[in-house]
């Protein structure tokens, strides 16, 4: 600074303005940044919730497939499933659909 206090030569009030406006900037970007994050952030929630739910939907569904196989393993429960699910029948048997 100058020898005379509070006052400001051209070059350090250049000096001071540009300073400033480098740091005006360096806050703006960190701002800007952080509500980019912000909502990255947000939207990788929203996509767990939604990946959660699909994966107890995906991990019911595997459950009963898991009961299905166990229950096909019995040669009555197969028989039976086959006469009902694609219309086999035992010799001597009539199927009749009835909707």
């Amino acid at each position: 600074m100058s020898s005379k206090r509070g006052k400001l030569t051209s070059k350090e009030r250049t000096r001071v303005f540009f300073t400033s406006i480098i740091c005006i900037l360096i806050i703006c970007f960190c701002v800007v940044s952080s509500f980019g994050n912000i909502i990255s952030i947000s939207n990788k929630r929203q996509e767990k919730k939604e990946l959660t739910k699909r994966l107890e939907t995906l991990k019911e569904e595997e459950q009963t497939l898991i009961d299905d196989v166990e229950k096909l393993k019995n040669p009555e429960y197969a028989a039976r499933y086959a006469r009902e699910k694609y219309f086999y029948s035992k010799n001597g048997e009539k199927i009749l659909k009835i909707d």
